[in-house]
């Protein structure tokens, strides 16, 4: 089988030419070639003239704290200048685009709607669109696999829900590439806008980082290997209720659990939901920051010992609402406060893309709703995607 390899391997192969070009890069440490040289790294050595770099939330180093202000700065390895577009502004404005020719973008995502690396690249489409700078996108593969049939909802609800973890109208596994979603949206969201994508070599859309051979270099702080990204479209829904979703342990999204929790009684009730492709024990833990920090939280582990059956977005919405029916007294909606939404306010409901889901979610309407609503979804996204699909 041959290697798989990133738009980035392809673009520093260019003839000469383009290397001449004035480039701004938007990018982070997550970003390797396929043998694990840093992207900006591996196009300066290639002779290309890069300009200035853009970084997404968690910084170039992609080691920031979840939600917090990142400022504009200095890159230690290449002495260029670091815009951050998860600070004072979301978008470049005209003073960022300037000496620039081509924005070339290449950030790894997870394959989850409310992962703001994915917004962040429609924000530099509307900027490229807006000041008349082409934009070419490095496309990646999806690390959860890009299966259309796996894609799930809810959808966004753009009226009410839409927000920096969720602008637009798609599922929450979305199962696509950078490049499939930015051609989509250049086609229906935003006009004028020049767009190349790099597409990957020899990758199976199908395939997740397990059956891909590729070695999975961690994307933020919390999203650590493949079985975390696997499982995050479900856990992260915690983030929108006060049980701790991991943060302050090395085992993030893939741990759960609050002081009032009983951890057999929440074990025994999961297992007897028999969900397909996830394991899980009971256990007890004391995070060290977050949520709960420095108190004990007794709660589930999770493993995913088959990513072929496992259905992330299901089993989180199962696991909040079996939370919130066996702790109706102590389990409420949760502030979650970052840079993007200061006041934390209905965090879950953005997460979700579904208005009032709290209230829906203890009601049993939103679960009930989704189910129902699976292969429907699946099959409106397929049709929807299908013209802009690469791979």
């Amino acid at each position: 089988m041959k290697n798989i390899l990133f738009g980035i391997d392809s673009v520093i192969t260019q003839t000469d030419s383009l290397k001449k070009i004035r480039f701004g890069l938007v990018t982070n440490n997550a970003a390797t070639t396929s043998d694990g040289l840093l992207s900006r790294i591996a196009l300066l050595q290639a002779g290309f003239t890069i300009t200035k770099l853009f970084s997404p939330e968690h910084g170039l180093s992609a080691k920031g704290k979840d939600g917090s202000h990142q400022s504009s700065n200095i890159d230690s390895l290449t002495q260029l200048p670091v815009i951050s577009l998860y600070g004072d502004h979301l978008m470049p404005v005209a003073g960022d685009m300037a000496a620039i020719d081509i924005v070339l973008f290449d950030i790894p995502d997870v394959g989850c709607r409310f992962y703001t690396y994915l917004w962040t690249m429609t924000y530099i489409m509307e900027a490229c669109a807006l000041y008349n700078k082409p934009l070419i996108i490095l496309d990646r593969p999806n690390p959860i696999g890009a299966d259309i049939d796996k894609a799930a909802g809810p959808m966004l609800d753009e009226r009410n829900c839409s927000s920096f973890t969720g602008r637009w109208n798609i599922p929450i596994r979305h199962s696509c590439t950078l490049g499939e979603l930015a051609t989509y949206f250049a086609a229906t969201r935003i006009k004028n806008l020049t767009l190349d994508v790099i597409k990957i070599q020899h990758w199976n859309r199908k395939q997740a980082v397990p059956e891909a051979g590729w070695s999975f270099v961690p994307t933020s702080p919390a999203i650590k290997d493949a079985e975390t990204a696997l499982l995050y479209p479900g856990m992260g829904l915690l983030e929108g209720i006060n049980v701790n979703e991991g943060r302050g342990t090395e085992s993030t999204f893939k741990i759960a659990g609050a002081p009032w929790i009983n951890a057999k009684q929440l074990h025994t009730a999961f297992n007897d939901l028999q969900l397909p492709g996830i394991k899980s024990v009971a256990v007890s833990y004391t995070p060290a920051r977050g949520l709960y920090a420095d108190e004990i939280c007794y709660g589930l582990q999770f493993s995913v010992p088959d990513s072929n059956i496992f259905r992330s977005v299901e089993t989180g919405l199962q696991l909040v609402q079996l939370i919130t029916s066996l702790y109706p007294d102590q389990c409420k909606e949760r502030l979650y406060p970052t840079a993007a939404n200061p006041s934390g306010n209905k965090h879950l409901d953005k997460l979700t893309g579904v208005y009032q889901s709290f209230k829906k979610i203890k009601n049993g309407e939103l679960l009930s709703t989704t189910l129902q609503q699976r292969d429907s979804i699946a099959i409106g996204w397929k049709e929807t995607i299908r013209p802009y699909l690469l791979y």
